[in-house]
């Protein structure tokens, strides 16, 4: 999609990058509703979808948001899971300098759960997909949009994108697999990427 990109790190830049890419896509797409998913949204529910403030609830740790429990599950070949990040704010944990030094990534704990490297998004989707779908008055607001974005995004940074899960989550709810999905991890890998 062709849009107009305005640089810059404030807020009022980013929504403007996010307007013209939402004009962009409604011009190719009329009908569709568009829905920015980062803490640069101008809807609260775009807003409260952002991984730094959507929280889950971690049988040991009590609430945290998903970036803290993201990162946190993070398994490293001479270090991790950093247990401690449960209990940070969503910008120290993800800024933890533990995850840079620690060697390759090899995988994710959560709870009991293990989770492999591949598929490359699916532990990342299954944590933020366990988290939104706690609620049913905010999975109810998501169905309302056709489409997501994530102006934060940066695919040459970060294989993980909160839209794209969002995406996932709506697509397995319209066909009916979602409450099958979150049943465990296994049946949302299963449903999800096959």
């Amino acid at each position: 999609m062709d849009f107009e990109y305005f640089s810059g790190s404030s807020i009022q830049q980013k929504q403007r990058s996010v307007a013209s890419l939402h004009a962009s896509y409604v011009a190719k797409f009329p009908s569709s509703r568009v829905l920015e998913v980062s803490s640069k949204s101008t809807r609260d529910i775009g807003v409260q979808l952002s991984a730094f403030n959507l929280m889950i609830e971690h049988p040991g740790y009590g609430s945290c948001s998903v970036e803290c429990a993201f990162q946190a599950s993070k398994v490293f070949l001479c270090g991790g899971p950093f247990l401690d990040l449960f209990d940070v704010s969503s910008r120290a944990a993800k800024s933890d300098r533990r995850l840079r030094e620690s060697g390759k990534l090899v995988g994710f704990k959560y709870c009991d759960h293990e989770f492999p490297l591949e598929p490359k998004t699916y532990f990342y989707d299954w944590l933020y997909a366990s988290a939104l779908c706690r609620d049913d008055k905010l999975v109810e607001q998501v169905m309302m949009f056709d489409a997501f974005t994530d102006i934060e995004h940066n695919p040459e940074r970060s294989i993980n994108c909160q839209a794209r899960t969002v995406a996932k989550v709506a697509g397995l709810a319209r066909v009916g697999l979602l409450a099958d999905a979150l049943q465990s991890p296994r049946a949302f890998l299963e449903l999800g990427y096959h």
